[in-house]
């Protein structure tokens, strides 16, 4: 049985949680926030009764029972986060976006590496039952050669204040959210088959009030084989979670839509919680059914906590969200220059084995 220590506390951190439900040789032990009273919440409703409870990350990853660390804080504290698991020698999984640029990223990889401490990164979306099928009929030769990617996530904007601050977060919806997009073109067209130049344009359009980044943007990813993906991120669009994929293919086309569910109707009265960033609780609405699941979150924890305890590398390492922000710093830099821009190869993915576990 696998310890979990889980530090923040806030909407990824009780998804994360949640996903953990369904992971037989994994439980919770300890959480952490800033706001002691925070922590205990979470571990109480996931994790009774023995559970512990720290308003401190170091005192969390030195718990003798936390095995693997799980880090669901904000952009701007990945990094110390992952130094206080790496110093304690445990493995470290962290949410996406890895570091707000590809140098800050690079460094987040070396604090593991230098520690040896086996690391995976949380990028939910290639891990969704959808993406995962899709996945296995483009691999099974299904629509012959893979040629484009259309990929799009949009809602009405992040739950939390921290999101909307540039200065910290650094970035706007294609930090946050085309991090998925980014790394699901990568899934389907071949991480040997780099990312090589990008197009980007992104604009405040509707939250001027709230944010200096941008609150919509598009990027064209050009792949060394040829192929182009699209990745729309927005958080201007109203009525829930939008998460499509439409893969088109020499013999055929797939098109995955995460944001559609067996349950939708109308609805004059509120009855609880639908889905992620409804915006509305009545008129017509469209709940997703077990969201940990449906948008993968469930299935990464597993698949992080299998390979953790045989000691392999999982399928998203650090070394993935370091190639995901050297894209994303590419996209901005076409913003700013208004041309296509190259993606460096980051300097800080020589080849290094993954440490045991």
């Amino acid at each position: 049985m696998i310890g979990v220590g889980l530090i923040g506390s806030g909407f990824i951190g009780d998804t994360y949680a949640d996903a953990l439900q369904d992971v037989r040789n994994a439980t919770l032990v300890a959480a952490c926030s800033r706001d002691l009273a925070r922590a205990a919440a979470l571990a109480a409703k996931w994790a009774p009764p023995h559970a512990r409870a720290y308003d401190d990350a170091a005192a969390l990853c030195a718990d003798p029972d936390v095995d693997l660390v799980v880090v669901a804080v904000p952009n701007e504290a990945h990094l110390d986060a992952v130094r206080a698991a790496a110093a304690a020698g445990k493995g470290v999984v962290c949410t996406k976006p890895l570091a707000r640029t590809g140098a800050e990223a690079a460094a987040v990889l070396n604090v593991v590496r230098a520690a040896g401490v086996w690391h995976g990164y949380a990028e939910s979306s290639v891990f969704s039952p959808n993406i995962a099928k899709a996945h296995d009929m483009v691999a099974a030769g299904a629509i012959g050669d893979l040629l484009t990617m259309r990929a799009r996530e949009a809602h009405s904007g992040p739950h939390a204040p921290h999101f909307w601050d540039t200065r910290t977060a650094g970035g706007g919806a294609l930090l946050d959210m085309g991090c998925h997009t980014v790394e699901s073109a990568r899934h389907f067209f071949g991480k040997d088959n780099p990312i090589v130049e990008v197009f980007a344009w992104g604009a405040t359009l509707a939250h001027a009030e709230r944010t200096t980044g941008e609150d919509t943007a598009i990027a064209l990813l050009k792949f060394a084989g040829g192929q182009l993906a699209t990745v729309e991120s927005s958080w201007i669009e109203k009525g829930g979670m939008q998460l499509r994929h439409e893969l088109v293919g020499s013999a055929g086309r797939l098109v995955t839509d995460t944001s559609a569910t067996p349950v939708w109707g109308f609805i004059e009265r509120p009855a609880g919680y639908l889905v992620e960033k409804a915006d509305a609780d009545t008129g017509w609405v469209y709940p997703v059914p077990e969201e940990a699941r449906a948008y993968g979150f469930s299935q990464q924890m597993r698949h992080f906590v299998d390979c953790f305890a045989r000691g392999e590398a999982p399928r998203e390492t650090f070394e993935d969200g370091v190639v995901v922000n050297h894209v994303l710093d590419a996209c901005y830099a076409s913003m700013r220059s208004g041309t296509w821009e190259k993606v460096p190869h980051p300097a800080a993915l020589a080849p290094k084995a993954q440490a045991p576990a």
